[in-house]
């Protein structure tokens, strides 16, 4: 009776969370008699997907500053692509609580990111480390002032930001689509009041959903999820830390660009 009473709280309107990546869906009377999942677990398994992010990162820098440049900007490409196909299929297959599944989609978006942020650097000298420092700073910020009760973390407050999410995902899509055609959307994605203000707009979403993340794991921790959930929390923040670093870069560019 205890289980079944565990699940339903596991599936209770609570554990809703903007982040695509943190579901109840999964949630199953096998998970809750398994090891339970602990805060210590998330941090350590998070320190360790951020390393694996980090050397691949590193690695295709590596290769930039020694000059192989085509292998660099295949590997970025290649992580780019293949991240975007296996964000989806580990969300759409239940993969995020499986360790090597999230491990290689933190390897394939350093590859992506290695990339990335070396060209922007060499557009804006010192972006790179700018970008890291502020977005190691809004975790930090949304950490503490959500710890300290001052974010509301609701069905309400989840319901509009998620709505927003899918209007900046649509508005991505197009740009996308319409790049091939040589056109871009005007203001958004220029250095104007405009673009600085979407992208602020942006980070601040991706902010708060920070704290969804963060809910989602407390009352899971609370109420006994599985132990393999510390996967699924690790993979919803990684998503959630390298939406919000690339759009840190945009915005830090189109600062740069003003002066």
């Amino acid at each position: 009776m205890r289980s079944l009473e565990n699940l339903q709280v596991l599936r209770s309107p609570m554990y809703r969370t903007s982040n695509p990546a943190l579901n109840d869906s999964t949630f199953t009377i096998q998970d809750l008699v398994q090891e339970k999942m602990t805060i210590q677990g998330v941090a350590e398994k998070g320190f360790i997907t951020l390393g694996v992010m980090l050397i691949t990162g590193l690695s295709v820098f590596g290769l930039f500053v020694t000059g192989n440049l085509e292998l660099a900007m295949m590997l970025s490409i290649v992580g780019w692509a293949a991240g975007l196909i296996f964000f989806f299929v580990m969300i759409f297959t239940g993969l995020s609580d499986n360790p090597i599944a999230v491990l290689t989609y933190a390897a394939l978006q350093g590859l992506f990111l290695g990339g990335l942020t070396t060209m922007f650097e060499a557009f804006y000298p010192g972006i790179a480390i700018q970008a890291f420092v502020l977005t190691a700073g809004v975790f930090g910020t949304m950490l503490v002032t959500y710890r300290m009760g001052l974010i509301p973390v609701n069905d309400n407050t989840r319901i509009i930001v998620f709505s927003a999410m899918g209007g900046v995902f649509i508005i991505y899509m197009l740009t996308f689509i319409l790049s091939f055609a040589g056109i871009s959307i005007p203001y958004i994605h220029g250095s104007g009041p405009i673009g600085i203000l979407f992208s602020v707009f942006v980070i601040g979403l991706g902010a708060y959903c920070l704290a969804c993340d963060f809910d989602f794991i407390e009352h899971a921790v609370e109420n006994g999820a599985p132990k393999s959930y510390e996967w699924r929390a690790v993979f919803g923040l990684l998503v959630t830390l390298v939406w919000i670093y690339l759009e840190m870069l945009r915005l830090l560019a189109k600062l740069q660009s003003r002066r």
